[in-house]
């Protein structure tokens, strides 16, 4: 086909709440900030810069018009962008953002996850030259690399899976518009709600779908994992040669009374015991004192001035609300957190036996990985409260990098 005559439209799927994101507090995933914007700032500009792209759909939540419009307005361009109101499902989603795009010139659609704002231009245009040549379904992919295994609800491997010639599957995914959409209103007229993506629609309908190179930079992301690596490294590749890196180490501490109850909660992990902490929320004192770092190397006061003890909202909380709410406080400011370390003291419980399984706590509640979260302890040597068994406390400390001043 000729391009002159072919009109690429892009949909970009932002519906989503992504829950395994990290916590609703947070806002879902395509508004959390990586590099000082909004993944879904960086995923759309990929489009508007690309000299194919045509018009533009975001399919977004009905609650989230004021964050788009925060996270995209001001964009070169935005004016080009037209906004639709998503489904349940993704599928649904898409199918929306369709029937936008079937009132514009569009003759083709690229369909794209807002989740993945790492697709580059070389993808783009391979799944443009596909559409030249007439395909009717276009996947970007990348063959699997990994060994599979098919295991079984018994927990074990049941056998290996030949990888040869199995792919996986990327965005934007790309149709010859009409006959994509068809196959959305098939979908859903049968009321077929278990496609995991566009490609898998358009095979159940009998369209030839086309493999071109993706690109292990494509990823999707998920996971609060994900948005951290993501943050750091877009935070990394932006810094200037003579970048003075404004490292800040945060302190907090934080001692509660033991009484008379079956179990104390540490970093986030409930351990069995004759004797329970006392506190308005759950008392997991080194929580409290991370809190507390976090919230030091930003000047942001402490957890008093976020979670008084006043507030009746928060007796019997969790106290990984409030380091999650600390972590995207220092985030929204421009840190990446680098290194928390937790010091116990205690005559007991014995904290080794769960010591493993505290860092992996507060690694997955920062989004940071394991090998940056220490967890020690220690006793009193029987003196004072704490050698008396009347207590518990923690002192912890928080590396965090912002970003900082040329020289």
């Amino acid at each position: 086909m000729d391009d002159r005559t072919m009109t690429i439209g892009i949909v970009i799927v932002a519906a989503g709440r992504g829950e395994r994101a990290g916590s609703l507090e947070d806002g879902p995933k395509q508004y959390r900030r990586i590099g000082g914007r909004p993944v879904i700032t960086h995923t759309l500009e990929r489009f508007l810069t690309w000299s194919r792209s045509g018009p533009i759909v975001v399919v977004i939540h009905r609650d989230d018009e004021a964050l788009f419009a925060e996270a995209c307005g001001k964009l070169p361009g935005a004016e080009r962008v037209i906004t639709t109101f998503g489904g349940e499902t993704r599928q649904r989603s898409v199918y929306e953002g369709l029937r936008a795009l079937s009132g514009t010139d569009a003759t083709h659609v690229m369909i794209h996850d807002a989740a993945r704002p790492f697709v580059d231009r070389d993808v783009l245009d391979r799944v443009a030259q596909a559409l030249d040549e007439g395909q009717e379904g276009v996947l970007p992919a990348i063959p699997v690399t990994d060994t599979l295994k098919r295991g079984g609800s018994d927990g074990l491997v049941h056998d290996t899976v030949p990888r040869a010639g199995l792919y996986a599957a990327q965005t934007p995914q790309s149709f010859h518009l009409s006959a994509i959409r068809i196959a959305h209103e098939k979908a859903a007229a049968l009321r077929r709600e278990d496609f995991t993506d566009d490609a898998s629609i358009a095979e159940w309908a009998g369209l030839t779908v086309t493999l071109v190179e993706g690109s292990v930079d494509n990823i999707k992301l998920t996971v609060k994992r994900d948005i951290a690596m993501a943050d750091e490294k877009l935070s990394q590749s932006t810094l200037p040669a003579n970048f003075l890196p404004d490292v800040r180490t945060g302190n907090g501490y934080d001692v509660h009374q033991l009484e008379p109850g079956d179990g104390v909660t540490l970093c986030g992990v409930f351990i069995p015991h004759d004797q329970k902490l006392s506190g308005h929320s759950d008392a997991d004192v080194a929580l409290h004192a991370l809190t507390d770092a976090l919230l030091a190397t930003c000047g942001a006061g402490d957890i008093g001035d976020h979670f008084p003890p006043s507030d009746m909202r928060w007796r019997g909380a969790p106290s990984k609300i409030f380091l999650d709410h600390a972590a995207k406080i220092v985030r929204e400011r421009g840190g990446t957190i680098m290194n928390a370390d937790i010091s116990l003291i205690a005559e007991a419980p014995k904290i080794a036996p769960h010591r493993q399984k505290m860092r992996e706590t507060l690694a997955d509640i920062l989004g940071i990985s394991v090998d940056r979260c220490s967890v020690k302890a220690t006793t009193n040597e029987k003196i004072g409260f704490i050698g008396r068994r009347e207590g518990i406390a923690a002192i912890a400390t928080a590396t965090v990098v912002y970003r900082g001043e040329t020289a």
